[in-house]
């Protein structure tokens, strides 16, 4: 399976981690992120995550920022792309059993390091449901 991982400034110990404990579980991980901890404009590496899930280059991604909110927004603004803001294991499951999410937003200034590795898990175990769920996520993108 690949995963494209992207941060900015604030996720990048963050990122090493979860880079690592991807490897260690055989994924292959593509780097869109700063390796730096100084300031940088998280869109610039947003994108790139975001069209390697549209296009099928990855089957997941995963975005982190201070809150996990413009990475969100970010994301969120392709049309193939369902990114959710999820801060724990709990929201994390709902994501993907009822939204389908593909890509996993991290508040990295809201959670500890161990708690993204672990949601980082989940996201990647957990199904998604269907059924109802499948009738709402159509609604989702705008006819253009």
């Amino acid at each position: 399976m690949n995963i494209s991982i992207g941060n900015d400034h604030a996720g990048t110990e963050y990122k090493f981690a979860i880079i690592s404990y991807l490897e260690s579980k055989g994924y292959t991980v593509t780097n869109h992120g700063t390796d730096s901890n100084s300031s940088v404009d998280y869109a610039d590496f947003v994108h790139p995550v975001a069209e390697d899930v549209e296009k099928n280059k990855s089957n997941f991604g995963i975005l982190i920022c201070g809150s996990a909110n413009g990475v969100a927004m970010t994301a969120n603004k392709h049309q193939k792309i369902r990114a959710g803001l999820c801060w724990n294991k709990e929201i994390t499951v709902l994501t993907r059993q009822h939204n389908n999410a593909n890509i996993l937003c991290i508040p990295a200034r809201f959670t500890a390091i161990i708690q993204a590795v672990d949601m980082v898990d989940v996201f990647l175990n957990t199904a998604f449901e269907g059924g109802r769920h499948q009738n709402r996520i159509d609604k989702i993108p705008l006819s253009c």
